[in-house]
């Protein structure tokens, strides 16, 4: 598309651009409808009558298994409890896979490549609400519904927390990144980074596959983070001890003799005594792990949201920016000299 613009129509109203995005992409809305009920549903059965059955067969089996006495407990409720959890948590997993593929093919991609975008900016559209109206509307309804399914999910956790033995710690990965704002905070980059790449790349399945391995970066990028994301706490131990702690460790080593913590990879305890001579080598006094307790949680929750955030917030500039640059040089395959922005 190297033409240049014909002179725009009057600006389309902003309620008549939503209508009809919302007309244009009524399938996967109505998926993206399908999918937050069904797994809203799915968390409050979890949180509710799952958890309530398998914390009882839990307590009957500590009372009859425990005691030598005839084992007398629900094992089909501890393992549907188990399953439910699993699957419900493995699809809020996949939701910002999901936003950053299909923004990348259907959103932006698909309607470079046809050239659908070049004629809606001839019909009263300028290319930059054009953009805005394509990125707000989804990021509004993607971002909310992640939310509640991150808070349901949260619920849901806290309900079996303490009651039922084999339930997941808060530390646990999957389970950490789905109970909360985090997996919107996560799902609204994607969908951004899905824009933006279809923008660049003009192509719907080349964006799908580049958005999608995109996002997995990101996720990469945002574990690699998350642990530095706020101050940590420090158990500190003798040479004849070793540091207790609980939840995420960040790092660990050795103590001086003067105080100082000094990170090392290898004998970060005495268990033998190639290590004892090790340490006594080192001038070694005791150890230390430097770590994220439970009380960690929400802070490092909305940290790690706020950082995705003001990411997004650059991805949507960004985006912003390359069309506008684009339409208003006649830049390479989506340039249109004279475009109305």
């Amino acid at each position: 598309m190297t033409a240049a613009l014909s002179a725009p129509a009057p600006a389309r109203p902003a309620p008549r651009q939503v209508r009809w995005l919302l007309r244009l992409h009524r399938p996967a809305l109505a998926t993206w409808a399908v999918l937050v009920a069904g797994l809203a549903g799915a968390l409050l059965w979890l949180g509710g009558p799952l958890t309530d059955a398998a914390a009882t067969a839990w307590h009957d089996y500590d009372a009859t298994c425990a005691r030598d006495l005839p084992c007398r407990y629900d094992q089909a409720a501890i393992l549907r409890y188990k399953d439910v959890y699993q699957y419900t948590t493995t699809a809020l997993l996949l939701i910002p896979f999901l936003a950053a593929a299909w923004a990348g093919a259907a959103l932006t991609g698909r309607e470079v490549e046809t050239g659908t975008a070049r004629l809606g900016w001839t019909q009263g559209v300028s290319p930059l609400r054009w953009l805005a109206a394509r990125l707000t509307v989804p990021a509004l309804l993607i971002t909310a519904g992640a939310a509640v399914l991150g808070m349901l999910h949260q619920t849901a956790w806290a309900a079996g927390h303490g009651r039922i033995d084999t339930a997941k710690p808060w530390d646990d990965v999957p389970t950490f990144y789905t109970g909360g704002p985090l997996i919107a905070g996560l799902a609204l980059a994607g969908l951004l980074i899905g824009a933006l790449v279809g923008l660049l790349t003009g192509r719907s399945l080349v964006a799908l596959c580049v958005s999608a391995l995109s996002t997995a970066v990101l996720w990469i990028g945002v574990h690699t983070a998350l642990p530095h994301l706020w101050p940590v706490a420090t158990s500190v131990s003798g040479r004849r001890g070793f540091p207790s702690y609980s939840g995420i460790k960040v790092a660990e080593g050795i103590v001086t003799p003067g105080g100082a913590h000094r990170p090392v990879s290898t004998c970060t305890v005495d268990l033998s005594p190639e290590c004892r001579a090790l340490n006594d080598r080192r001038g070694t006094a005791g150890f230390y792990i430097d770590y994220h307790p439970y009380s960690h949680r929400w802070p490092l929750q909305l940290a790690a949201t706020g950082a995705l955030l003001a990411l997004a917030v650059l991805l949507a500039l960004a985006a912003l920016l390359l069309l506008h640059r684009r339409t208003t040089t006649g830049g390479t395959g989506t340039g249109h000299e004279g475009a109305a922005v």
